[in-house]
């Protein structure tokens, strides 16, 4: 005897297999910081590691952008949730805005840091400037992804794809930005705590 799907069962199945996906890529994207910055702490016992090292004012500002960024996401969410597409595209479009800020900042704050006398590579550069820069490097290439994710959202919005009962793409873009999120925040305390 077969069974029949309604559409409905279709579609929750569907969206409960692209976020167990996205899940357990957040998982792994996890496991790979967790492996950097478990080197970055046994690294700390090397001689020429950075004492006096001052995170850059721009990673700051760069911090409270990125919670900006999953702030508009999640009312982009709630406002497609009630079918207003005028506000969903106001803050799909905040969210870009923002993260595009993020990735300024972010380059700001490798700018501050050569700026001190800190180099990334190369015989002038340190242990600490180096994982610094291959931590955020590595956030920054995530961050890329979610910026390409964003772009496919908002044309998709355009597309007039998105409405009340089919909101996936924007809760899948939603879920990944907020990774990010605490994945930045993770980072950021982290470094300025074991820096």
């Amino acid at each position: 005897m077969e069974v029949t799907m309604t559409t409905d069962e279709h579609n929750a199945r569907t969206a409960r297999s692209y976020k167990l996906i996205l899940l357990f890529a957040m998982v792994s994207m996890t496991m790979m910081f967790a492996g950097l910055t478990s080197a970055f702490v046994v690294s700390k016992s090397r001689v020429d590691w950075l004492k006096d090292f001052e995170l850059p004012t721009a990673f700051y500002y760069s911090t409270i952008v990125i919670i900006g960024c999953s702030v508009t996401f999640h009312l982009a969410k709630k406002s497609i949730q009630k079918d207003n597409k005028s506000a969903t595209t106001t803050f799909l479009f905040a969210t870009l805005a923002l993260g595009i800020l993020f990735v300024i900042l972010q380059f700001m704050g490798f700018d501050e840091i050569v700026q001190q006398g800190y180099y990334f590579t190369g015989s002038a550069s340190s242990i600490t400037t180096t994982f610094l820069y291959v931590v955020t490097v590595v956030h920054l290439i995530h961050l890329a992804g979610g910026l390409i994710s964003l772009l496919i959202i908002i044309y998709n919005h355009f597309k007039q794809k998105y409405n009340s009962s089919q909101t996936l793409g924007i809760e899948l873009g939603a879920m990944y930005w907020h990774f990010l999120d605490f994945l930045w925040i993770y980072l950021f305390v982290f470094l300025y705590f074991f820096k």
